[in-house]
Order: C-alpha cells, then sequence, then structure tokens
C-alpha cells in the first residue's frame, strides 16, 4: 500500500500462555467431563506395577463441588486422611532430581453464557473416572548431594511433603507418621534418617530400573519434542508415534552401564551392559589427570586433540585411508594406541588430550554395543540416557557416531531432554492414581520460567520460589554487573566441536560441559485441552511457517523482538497504574524475557524445537510470570468505542449494496481493519497520523485487486454461486477473530453478519487469556452486545447463541425481513496468543468444531505465522494484512501491507 513506510515490526501480538497465578486454563485435582474427553483413551498397555501398601486416595463419598454444570468441577474428598505427597525424589551420588505437583484455585464462575454454549453445542460432563485426573503442573528442580540440606530446606519451605501449600488435602495434623515421600537412587537409603528427622516423613524406595522405565515411557509418549539426535554438535528433533513406541532399547549409562530391553508399560528386562561406564571415564580420568570433578574431566575434553595420543588408520598406513574395508585415516585404530611406541612419560601428555581420547573411548564402546543389542533383538530405537550423558555434545556425538558406524546408517542413537528426571518422574509415577496415565500428548503444555534447570551439568542458582524471590535474584546479577544469559547465569558462548573422529574447533577457550545441555521446563497438565478435529492430518501438521533453524532468520527476529521491548514494558507498567511495584516488575520482566533471548541465541534448541510462533509465546508467558495480566486493556477499550461508533454507518452502507458488492466489500473490510496491530512498529506509527476510523478508511480505499494471494473469486463462486446455480450455505463457520478495536468491530463482525443472514451459524472463536491488543472471548461478548443495539440480525443471533442471556436489546434498524434465528456464539481457543497451535485447543472449540465446515483464519498470527500451510477437512479461508517486509518477501514474495486471501476447499 502506498504511503505506508516498511519498519521493522512484529506484526503479530501475544503468545499462547497461561498466567502464573490468575489462569483459568490450570485445574485444581478434578475430572474433566467434557464430550471430548472420552474420545482420548488412552493406547492399550499395563499399568506399571504398585504396591498395595501406598497411600491412596480414598473417594467414597466423593462429592462435586458447587454446580455440576460447571466446565471443570472441583471433588471433594471427605474421607481422605492421609497426607498424599505428591513429591517424588531421585538421590544420586552428585545430584538430586526433585519432580513435584502443584494444583491451583479454581477461579471459573458460575457463566449462564457457557451453560447455553454447552447445551447448544451438545457438550455433556460424560462418564465419571472412578477417581480424579490431575490438573496442574509438574515442576522439575535439582540440588547438589553435597547442599542436601538446602533441598530439605525447600521440601520444607514449600511444604511438598505435605502435598504443598496449595494442598485441599492436608490433614489437621500435617506430623503423620505415615506420611512418605517416594524415593529412588543409592541416596534413598544413605539419607533416610534425615529426612525423617527434618520433615518428618519417610522415604519409600522405588526400584531404580523401574522407574527409569516408567519416566522414559511417560516422557516419549506424552512430550511432542522429548527425544532427539546429536550428531556434529547438530539437533535434531524427532517425533515419536506412541502407538509405535514399542519396543526399545534403553541404555542407562551411570557408573556402569545397563542396556534394558522395553517391552509396554512395565514390562520391560534388562538385557545386557558394561562395566566400563561412567565411573571407568571418572576412575581412570582422575588417576591420569589429577582433575578434582566429573565436570572438570568433561570441560578438559572439548580443549583436546586425541590425535596425539590415539593411533589412527593414517598413522598406521602413512596417512592414507584403508578403503578396501571402507576405514578413513582418521579413524581410530587403538585408543591411546601411540603411547605404545612414544617414549614419553605420563607427564608429557596433556590432560585434555587425554580426557578426550577416554571418553571417546568409552562413548564409542558402549555405541558399539548399544547397537549390537538392538540388532540382536531386532530394536529400531535406541535411547541413551544417565549421569554420563547429561547434555554434554561431545559424548552424545561420540555415541551417535559410534552407533551410526556400525549400523552403516540403519540406525540412529537418541537422547532424551529430561533425561536427568527419569528416575525420580518413575518414582513420581508409582503413587497410586497419580492420574498421568490417562493424559495424551495434546494435554501437556511446556513453560520456561525464570530458574528452570538445566538437564545435566552443574548447579546454577537456587529453585526460584515467589515472584519477588525472582525480581531479586534478576537484581542482584545486574548490580553485579553479570550478563544473565538465562534463564540461569552462563559462560560466554563458544563452540562444541564436531563429532566423530575429527579434531575439536574449540582452541583452548573455556566452555561449560553443560553448553549444550537443554532447558527443562514447567509441564502444565491440562485435561481440557484437545486435538483440532477438522485438521487433515494431525500427525503431520505443523503449526510454525517460519522456520528459524535459519540463522540469520533467528538472529533477525531476535532483533526485532529486542527493538519491540521497550514500548511492551512501557505499556504493561502503565497497565498496573504505573507504580512503583509495576516498574519494578517491569525492569525484571525486561531484563527475564532478554535474558531468554539471549539463551536460545546461544543454544536455539536448549527449549525445544524453535519456532517464531514459540518465541511469541515466550514473550506473553514472561508477562505473565511478572504478574502482567493485560498490558493493552485500557487501549482495547479505547479502540473498541471508536469503532462502534461507528459501526451503525457501516451496516447501512453494506445493506445497500448488491450481494456481489457486498461480499467484496467485507473481505476488503477484514483486511483493511487487520492494519491495526500494536505489535508491529510500523502500523503503531500510523495511530499518530489520524484517527482510527480515518486509518481505517485509507486503508479501505488502498485495496486494490489482485492481491498478492488472491482467491477471492474461488471464494466467491462457493458463496454466490454462478449464475442460476445456488449453493446451500455453510452449517456452522468458526471465525477465528485477532485484533480488539477497528479488527473485529469494522472487519469480522460485518462478516459474522452476512454468514448469519445467509443462515450460517457461527462461532467466533478468540483468546482466553489476552496477548497485547488480541480481543479475549471473555471481552467479545459485550462487544457484540453494544453492536446488537444497531442491527436485528445480530440481536436474534446472539440471543440464539446465548450471548445476550440477561438483555433485552431494543433494536434500531428495521431490517426483520432480514433477520435469523440461527446462533452466533463465543468460545474460548484455550491460548492466549495470536499463533495458534491447533493440536493444543479448548475442549469447547473442539466441540464447536466437529460440525462446522468452514473455518476463517484472520491475521498474522493465526493465518500467517502459524497455519499458513495447515490443511484443513473443511473449506478454509485465510485472510491477513502482512505488516512486516521480511515476511511478505519470504512468504508470498511481496512488500509490506500486501494482502493474503487464501481459499482451500476441504480437503
Amino acid at each position: 500500500m502506498a504511503g505506508l513506510t516498511e519498519d521493522k515490526v512484529l506484526g503479530i501480538n501475544g503468545i499462547k500462555g497461561e498466567e502464573e497465578d490468575t489462569k483459568v486454563i490450570d485445574q485444581v485435582i478434578r475430572e474433566e467431563g467434557g464430550q471430548g474427553e472420552r474420545d482420548m483413551a488412552p493406547p492399550g498397555g499395563n499399568s506399571i506395577h504398585r504396591s498395595g501398601s501406598r497411600p491412596q486416595l480414598d473417594v467414597s463419598k466423593a462429592a462435586i463441588e458447587g454446580n455440576f454444570e460447571e466446565k471443570d468441577p472441583i471433588i471433594l474428598l471427605p474421607n481422605q486422611s492421609d497426607d498424599i505427597s505428591h513429591l517424588a525424589i531421585d538421590i544420586g551420588g552428585s545430584l538430586i532430581k526433585l519432580v513435584y505437583f502443584s494444583r491451583h484455585e479454581d477461579r471459573s464462575i458460575n457463566d449462564k453464557r457457557k451453560k447455553t454454549l454447552k447445551e447448544r453445542l451438545g457438550i455433556s460432563n460424560g462418564s465419571r473416572r472412578s477417581y480424579p485426573i490431575l490438573g496442574g503442573r509438574l515442576h522439575f528442580v535439582k540440588f547438589e548431594t553435597s547442599k542436601i540440606n538446602e533441598c530439605l530446606d525447600f521440601i520444607s519451605s514449600k511444604q511438598l511433603h505435605h502435598g504443598g501449600m496449595d494442598s485441599r488435602w492436608h490433614s489437621e495434623l500435617l506430623a503423620n507418621d505415615n506420611a512418605v515421600i517416594k524415593a529412588t537412587g543409592g541416596g534413598a537409603y544413605k539419607f533416610a534418617d534425615l529426612f525423617k528427622e527434618r520433615l518428618g516423613v519417610g522415604l519409600d524406595k522405588e526400584d531404580e530400573m523401574n522407574c527409569l522405565v516408567a519416566g522414559a515411557n511417560f516422557l516419549l509418549k506424552a512430550i511432542r519434542h522429548e527425544a532427539f539426535t546429536h550428531m556434529e554438535g547438530q539437533k535434531q528433533f524427532v517425533q515419536i508415534d506412541q502407538n509405535d513406541l514399542f519396543p526399545y532399547l534403553l541404555v542407562n549409562i551411570g557408573s556402569g552401564v545397563s542396556m534394558i530391553k522395553v517391552d509396554g508399560e512395565g514390562k520391560f528386562q534388562r538385557v545386557s551392559g558394561t562395566n566400563v561406564g561412567g565411573g571407568t571415564y571418572w576412575g581412570l580420568g582422575r588417576l591420569l589427570t589429577k582433575c578434582k570433578s566429573f565436570d572438570e574431566l568433561l570441560e578438559l575434553s572439548q580443549m583436546g586433540d586425541n590425535r596425539t595420543i590415539d593411533m589412527l588408520v593414517g598413522d598406521i598406513y602413512g596417512g592414507m585411508d584403508y578403503s578396501k574395508i571402507g576405514l578413513s585415516a582418521s579413524t581410530i585404530a587403538s585408543s591411546f594406541g601411540k603411547a605404545i611406541s612414544e617414549n614419553k612419560e605420563l607427564e608429557d601428555y596433556r590432560p585434555e588430550d587425554i580426557s578426550l581420547s577416554l571418553l571417546r573411548m568409552i562413548s564409542y564402546n558402549i555405541g558399539q554395543i548399544s547397537y549390537l543389542n538392538a540388532l540382536r533383538f531386532g530394536l529400531k530405537r535406541i535411547f541413551f540416557g544417565g549421569f554420563f550423558i547429561r547434555g554434554h555434545a561431545y559424548t552424545m556425538d561420540t555415541i551417535s557416531f559410534a552407533v551410526q558406524f556400525w549400523s552403516k546408517g540403519d540406525a540412529q542413537a537418541m537422547f532424551l531432554r529430561h533425561e536427568g528426571f527419569l528416575g525420580a518422574l518413575g518414582a513420581f509415577m508409582s503413587y497410586e492414581k497419580h492420574g498421568l496415565d490417562d493424559l495424551m500428548v495434546h494435554q501437556l503444555v511446556e513453560r520456561f520460567p525464570m530458574g528452570a534447570p538445566y538437564t545435566g551439568g552443574k548447579i546454577h542458582g537456587p529453585p526460584l520460589g515467589d515472584l519477588n524471590e525472582k525480581i531479586s535474584w534478576m537484581e542482584k546479577f545486574v548490580q553485579k554487573g553479570t550478563e544473565i544469559t538465562a534463564p540461569v547465569p552462563m559462560a560466554p558462548a563458544g563452540t562444541t566441536g564436531l563429532g566423530g573422529f575429527e579434531v575439536p574447533l574449540s582452541k583452548g577457550g573455556t566452555l561449560r560441559s553443560d553448553a549444550s545441555a537443554l532447558n527443562v521446563g514447567v509441564l502444565h497438565l491440562v485435561p481440557t485441552l484437545e486435538v483440532f478435529p477438522q485438521l487433515a492430518d494431525p500427525k503431520t501438521y505443523e503449526p510454525n511457517t517460519i522456520d528459524l533453524a535459519d540463522h540469520s532468520e533467528l538472529e533477525y527476529w531476535f532483533t526485532v523482538l529486542s527493538e519491540h521491548l521497550p514500548d511492551l514494558v512501557d505499556k504493561a507498567v502503565a497497565s498496573e497504574g504505573g507504580t512503583e511495584d509495576a516498574k519494578r516488575r517491569g525492569d525484571a520482566f525486561a531484563r527475564a524475557f532478554s535474558a531468554h533471548l539471549a539463551r536460545l541465541m546461544e543454544e536455539p534448541t536448549a527449549y525445544g524445537k524453535l519456532g517464531l510462533a514459540n518465541l511469541l509465546e515466550l514473550r506473553e508467558e514472561c508477562l505473565r510470570e511478572f504478574h502482567f495480566v493485560d498490558a493493552y486493556r485500557s487501549i482495547k477499550q479505547r479502540e473498541n468505542e471508536a469503532s462502534l461508533a461507528v459501526l451503525p454507518d457501516l451496516f447501512m452502507e453494506l445493506d445497500s449494496m448488491s450481494e456481489e458488492t457486498r461480499l467484496l466489500t467485507l473481505i476488503e473490510g477484514v483486511l483493511a481493519a487487520n492494519i491495526f496491530d500494536w505489535g508491529s512498529r510500523a502500523c503503531v506509527d500510523l495511530y499518530h497520523k489520524g484517527t482510527i476510523i480515518e486509518i481505517y478508511r485509507m486503508s479501505r480505499n488502498k485495496m486494490q485487486r489482485p492481491w498478492r494471494v488472491d482467491d477471492f473469486d474461488v471464494f466467491k463462486e462457493r458463496m454466490l454461486g454462478s449464475g442460476d446455480k445456488k449453493p446451500p450455505p455453510h452449517r456452522r463457520a468458526l471465525l477465528f477473530v485477532d485484533n480488539s478495536g477497528a479488527d473485529i468491530v469494522l472487519g469480522m463482525l460485518p462478516l459474522a453478519r452476512e454468514l448469519l443472514r445467509r443462515g450460517t451459524e457461527v462461532v467466533l472463536v478468540a483468546n482466553s487469556l489476552p496477548a497485547l491488543n488480541d480481543v479475549t472471548a471473555m471481552e467479545v461478548p459485550d462487544i457484540v452486545a453494544e453492536a446488537a443495539k444497531h442491527c436485528d440480525i445480530l440481536r436474534r443471533a446472539a440471543e440464539a447463541g446465548g450471548l445476550l442471556v440477561d438483555a433485552m436489546i431494543d433494536t434500531l434498524d428495521g431490517s426483520k425481513e432480514n433477520s435469523s434465528s440461527v446462533p452466533l456464539m463465543v468460545v474460548e481457543n484455550g491460548c492466549g496468543s495470536p499463533c495458534i497451535d491447533l493440536r493444543q485447543v479448548s475442549s469447547e472449540l473442539a466441540a464447536a468444531a466437529k460440525d462446522a465446515d468452514l473455518i476463517i483464519l484472520e491475521g498474522m498470527g493465526r493465518a500467517l505465522h502459524t497455519n499458513f500451510n495447515a490443511q484443513f477437512k473443511c473449506d478454509a479461508l485465510k485472510l491477513a494484512m502482512v505488516k512486516n517486509q521480511r515476511l511478505a518477501e519470504k512468504l508470498i514474495k511481496g512488500n509490506i501491507y500486501d494482502c493474503v486471501c487464501r481459499y482451500e476447499p476441504a480437503s
């Protein structure tokens, strides 16, 4: 569009997320009675064996608290007397790993509109389970075993041994002699008396191998990007089909190595192992290098050159390959082999070279033995875990190389993001009726608050508790002048080098042994999330359009987000009244989000597979973490009022047009109104050049076809037909709305009105939580009620859809002959972002979608950044104005302010 200047802009707003304290999606331990849940039965398989002597939930005389029709009724257990600990612990020789569960007060209200909606969509409470399903969060925390008292203080401060401070199941006497904590690892025996003395609880010891397998099974089935390969420093996440998981080989590398063939839930056997493992590396390394710690030994390896001490094939064959049997000159013929022929003593060799040679010798042998066992049993998948790996890049590379080498590329070594927590997670799952068995992959959302731990390596900083603790921690590091590269302070970035037999690239630089480690977030368990039923193929669906694997792409968007940060902080602080507390939180948010960006720039896969939508989502999560609920609240209200004031004139203008002209004008109106986006700096600049209505009319006047992507004529034919042939109207249309103000009021509402006029049910789909100036599902009914005062079509539809339950609105137009009794409904999408992942939507959206035959995705976040390439079972229309020059060039080979009208008939 002429007259509008290009800028580096973030042409979207918000992120899917959940507010730490006020989110309505998180649940108290409860049972979800939604329609969709009956369709989510887990695949068959035996549960892991659990002893009947464990504390159990007494569900006798269990009762629903409050209205039975509520979306997520709380179940009271009046006869529950035992303290139920939702904490499990794995105490190893170096690290203590905790997994604990927290649940939240339900803040849902008895909403008549929701009740009407459930009746209209046919959502019932369904068949109830005999025990509650968990809804809340799983937290992962680490401590050094040598500082076990810090661990005990943490458990005590959060009352985790009594079910947590938010528990509804506290017994009247906290000091219950029967209270137990599930524990595994050697320390469960060593420190049992200390736990009894300090916390008054017993440690209920679980078999270590049982726990490892149970933890691995859960993670591989429940976490989308849990498994990854690691070759030559590059991570690649692997999607595991949970219906095709078994059998697999789990290789646990601790002091020694155990190889476990896993055939199903609770079905496994140790098929092999080796006494050459992590203990061998550490023991020999300590003797040969005088290193004082395992981490120090690993760090040395990254500065080593194994060619000075290993005998290579090239050393034997005069620098040549032995090509006849496929051995390159750089292949290790004999680990430490050069020490035989050289007249040197131990002190003549560099400790760095010894450490690397030792690491490769042990890693290659473990990789080879593992592959041979997989071959022996016909297993396609090999997963590696244990203290020896701990996220260390060289270790993973050498194991991967060995598996690839000996299998001739037929097999791959895979690693787990949560591998350090397998035992603790398995111990947690040994509680009776923990509820995790029924959870599906789409019901788990991982968040990364400040202080999320690494999978391996050292402990950096304390587990961060409440908000003040987080803010103080951030301020402390800033005052010390220590750069936070987050969520924990880190050493400067460096190269991890190549795997296989090549010489490491890092020469003399300091690199932490866990520099390649992945972060472990908080797992949000949300039983109400479902897969969008209209996806053509959920297994191949990828929400992100922009792949940030390209480093230049990553750097560009990091710059955009960083430049947008000061304006966002100003808005957030202003939304909280500009108080000193708000300023302090705003400052902490800016530091925290900058730290996340720095961490991801250093290690893009630190939080799992990274797409642009994930970055934007992370920003909104971070805002909510520092208690900024709705940064653009007052701006949204102001823009809604201004747009509603001119809506009657727009309705009159539209009603005077022919059917064909009106349809084109409506699509133009949606595209023009989509210019109002506080996430776009170029668009924000326009606000200073005129009123909202002036900008809207200017934007509409500049709409000239053909648009950059223009399928309007195909859409028009489906809507209006050609010649005398009139197609039937759609049964139900889902309209995914974007921004507040002109975007919804002057763009999407008039389009919804047209569909209603034609006899199509309309469901407006809006955010569950605020994100920049996006409209939320809580705000839409008020907007519709105001608009309905000027339109009989909207009034009748809103009444039929339960949006005007308490209001009788006088109609101001006389077009009763055009009125329709088909309903207009509003549903939450289950997230707080314009970038929607349709693998995780609210149960009410999933229910509404089952009978839909038209989907309209509007805005950059939903139609471009995500879902631009998504295929659906029903008709789909994607509408957006591109408000970012780089995105326009990359996606549609166009320019900023070009428009997309992409219509795709049902697959």
